[in-house]
């Protein structure tokens, strides 16, 4: 079977990089125009956070009395600066304004799909391994493959929440409000609010968001550090805020920042690479009787993709609950149900539709892509801008999304490394399939598990769309039984699994305080 090339993952260094241009044309991110908050949610500060004990756990000093000179001051550099500013910083005051939680998934989404590069092997037929200390050398760090990606997109939702919740504590502590509501004369560049601006809402999402994807993406610092500027200063653009307003925020954000990035340097994720400890995986599976398992299809041989992200910590449920819900065993090769399945993609190799086609490379999300995690994510943002939801509901969404997603992941990869179930080309080579072949077993299905999961909290989320989004975990089920990545049983138990999962995350959102 080792003949068998991964079309993902073995192409050279310059069809790699046109791979990687083409797939990055679908990661276009929509234009979206500002739209008034017209709800304040008052109570948010007692809102549950998910790594800070709660939104009054860091005081934040209290704000300048809007009659005092040094606020009147602050107004005069304000309109100042508004007068100075370019036709450019006004725009970038728009851009920046649209929901600041959203551009930076946008941001988010992006490097990732820019870091989902496998690296190619060495002349010697080993493997170069990511070097956090070295991230720009090659082979670039991360490799943000579906796992990474999911865990990155959770850790910055749950860094924008818990610092939004602790923000609103206190705007609605100290009541500041916004420089126009002060002044009359301040026209600002976006709709007008009622909602306290001490400390800022785009200050705080910003410095959280920058502290995290530095953490995440150590080689794209400058690049961070610049959007984060270039965000609070769209504040003093657009006039929405004075520069107290911006210091207390960035402050804050920056001390949830770290509490975050504290959780996830102890989350396990630093042992899902754990090689050495495969052939222990190995030789536990042929203990309880599988015996035929997965192997590697790259050649030279590829080490497998994350092969303890099982162990990673989970959000919303507990490692005893993770495995309890583990699915029962797959058909095994050469029973009656596992012919059935194999035979189905035999049958589809040879007579794939172009509709069918269509639909596999619709929901690839391989190399170069922001993966099965980033295009839920793109979605969520749509229902998001449609309900113009404002900042901190923004934030309780993607929280509550991407924190399922992980967590369907790593269940997903707990199943995959139990049972360790071959794909069906290594089975039968004659089952080609048309997306690529991933570098780990094939049951349970990830886009499955992912999908199913994301599909279960957007429903709860956005009921009117739940018809929509449970079609559409279905359609990415299927397509990767339509491109011959996977057994129809890997699809349909991991929509399952993972919609069981997500129930989880659903739980949370009803017990959080914000209804």
């Amino acid at each position: 079977m080792k003949h068998i090339h991964s079309a993902i993952l073995l192409v050279s260094g310059f069809s790699l990089l046109a791979l990687f241009t083409r797939c990055n044309k679908d990661i276009e991110t929509p234009t979206y125009d500002a739209y008034p908050e017209t709800s304040l949610d008052a109570n948010a500060g007692t809102w549950k956070t998910y790594v800070v004990a709660n939104g009054s756990a860091f005081a934040v000093p209290a704000p300048e009395d809007a009659s005092s000179t040094a606020y009147q001051a602050e107004l005069a550099d304000l309109k100042a600066k508004m007068a100075a500013a370019t036709a450019e910083q006004q725009n970038l005051a728009r851009h920046w304004g649209a929901n600041g939680v959203l551009r930076w998934h946008a941001i988010a989404r992006e490097m990732a799909a820019q870091y989902n590069v496998p690296p190619n092997y060495n002349p010697d037929g080993t493997y170069p391994s990511p070097d956090p200390m070295n991230p720009t050398s090659y082979p670039r760090f991360p490799f943000a493959n579906p796992p990474y990606a999911s865990r990155a997109f959770a850790l910055l939702a749950v860094a924008q929440y818990d610092a939004l919740v602790t923000a609103w504590h206190h705007k609605f502590q100290y009541n500041r409000l916004a420089p126009y509501k002060n002044d009359a004369t301040i026209r600002p560049l976006i709709p007008e609010n009622d909602l306290p601006s001490y400390p800022s809402e785009d200050a705080v999402v910003a410095a959280a968001s920058r502290e995290l994807l530095k953490f995440l993406f150590p080689g794209e610092v400058a690049k961070i550090n610049a959007l984060a500027e270039e965000h609070k200063n769209s504040r003093l653009w657009a006039g929405a805020n004075v520069q107290s307003d911006l210091d207390a925020g960035d402050s804050l954000g920056r001390i949830i920042a770290t509490q975050v990035i504290n959780y996830a340097k102890t989350d396990r994720m630093g042992m899902a690479n754990n090689q050495a400890g495969f052939a222990n995986q190995r030789a536990d599976a042929t203990a309880r009787g599988i015996t035929t398992q997965w192997h590697s299809l790259d050649i030279p041989v590829r080490a497998p993709m994350l092969p303890a992200y099982g162990n990673v910590k989970t959000w919303n449920l507990d490692q005893a609950t993770l495995i309890s819900l583990r699915p029962q065993a797959p058909p095994q090769p050469g029973t009656p149900d596992f012919e059935t399945a194999i035979n189905e993609l035999r049958n589809m190799a040879k007579n794939r539709t172009r509709e069918q086609f269509r639909i596999a490379s619709y929901w690839a999300d391989g190399v170069g892509s922001y993966t099965p995690p980033g295009h839920w994510n793109r979605k969520a943002a749509e229902y998001i801008h449609e309900k113009q939801l404002n900042e901190i509901r923004t934030a309780r969404v993607m929280a509550l999304m991407n924190t399922a997603i992980q967590d369907a992941g790593i269940a997903c990869w707990d199943v995959k490394f139990y049972y360790l179930l071959p794909r069906p080309t290594e089975v039968d080579p004659n089952v080609t399939t048309c997306t690529g072949i991933p570098n780990f077993p094939a049951y349970t299905s990830g886009h499955s598990t992912f999908s199913a999961a994301a599909a279960e909290v957007l429903a709860y989320l956005f009921p009117d769309k739940a018809a929509e989004v449970q079609a559409m975990a279905k359609e990415a089920a299927e397509s990767r039984i339509y491109g011959c990545i996977h057994y129809r049983f890997d699809s349909e138990i991991g929509l399952t699994h993972g919609k069981q999962i997500g129930a989880y995350g659903v739980l949370r959102g009803q017990s959080d305080g914000s209804q």
